[in-house]
C-alpha cells in the first residue's frame, strides 16, 4: 500500500537554512514543503491552506517565550508532530521541549540524510532524537549509584547532575528546601569541597573512575 506524502513547514530565521531545506526536500520524494517562515509568529499567522503534518522549527528563547510556542502550534495543528531544531543540547531545554509537545529534537547542522531519517522516525516510530542527544540519556540513565552516599544523597547528587536547583529538588522529592541543604552539605563534608561545582567536578571524576 502506497503511504500518503505527508506536509512539512520549517521555521528558521537562518535565510541560509531556509534554502538549504527547499534543496533537500527537492530530494524527498514521500514529503512536501508547505511553507517556510523566518519566525514562529509568522508560520501562527499563516493561512496556509495545508495543515502540516510535520513541523520542523528553531525557536530562539526569546521570541513568544521561547520553547513555549510549542503548545501554540499543538493548538493550531492538533496533530502535528513538532521537531525541534536547535545549535543547543542543554539536557534541560531538551526535556522542556518534550514536554511542551516535541515530538524530536536535532542538534544543527543538519545533512540531508539526518533530517530524513528523523522525518522517517517521526511518521513511522513517533519520536526522533540525535545521536548525541541520545548519549546524554543513556549516560544519565546509567549514572552508576556512589557507595559511600545514602540513597537520598545519591537521588540529590542526580538532581545536581540535572542542574536542578536546592528548591527544585526539595519539591521533587517532597522535603523541605533546609532538608535538602542538610543532605547537600553531607555531600560537600564526604567529598572534601566547599561548592557545588566543586562537588560536581569530583563525582564526575568518580563516576568515570
Amino acid at each position: 500500500m502506497l503511504l500518503k506524502n505527508l506536509n512539512v513547514i520549517v521555521i528558521d530565521n537562518d535565510k541560509n537554512f531556509t534554502k538549504t531545506y527547499n534543496n533537500y526536500f527537492n530530494l524527498y520524494s514521500d514529503y512536501n514543503l508547505i511553507g517556510t517562515y523566518s519566525s514562529a509568529k509568522e508560520a501562527l499567522r499563516s493561512s496556509t491552506t495545508a495543515i502540516p503534518d510535520i513541523i520542523i522549527t528553531d525557536i530562539p528563547e526569546e521570541e513568544l517565550g521561547g520553547i513555549d510556542v510549542l503548545i501554540k502550534f499543538k493548538k493550531k495543528a492538533i496533530n502535528a508532530k513538532i521537531i525541534v531544531i536547535s545549535e543547543q543540547n542543554d539536557f534541560n531545554l531538551i526535556k522542556k521541549a518534550f514536554k511542551n509537545g516535541a515530538n524530536g529534537y536535532l542538534t544543527k547542522p543538519l545533512t540531508e540524510e539526518r533530517l530524513y531519517n528523523a522525518l522517517n522516525s517521526i511518521r513511522f516510530d513517533g519520536a526522533a532524537i540525535s545521536n548525541d542527544i541520545a548519549k546524554q540519556v543513556i549516560s544519565m540513565f546509567q549514572r552508576k549509584s556512589f557507595n559511600e552516599f545514602s540513597k537520598r544523597e545519591n537521588e540529590i547528587i542526580d538532581y545536581l547532575f540535572e542542574g536542578e536547583t536546592y528548591k527544585t529538588i526539595a519539591e521533587k522529592l517532597f522535603v523541605t528546601a533546609s532538608a535538602v541543604n542538610f543532605h547537600i552539605q553531607n555531600i560537600y563534608l564526604k567529598l572534601n569541597v566547599n561548592s557545588k561545582s566543586e562537588a560536581l567536578d569530583k563525582l564526575r571524576q568518580l563516576d568515570c573512575a
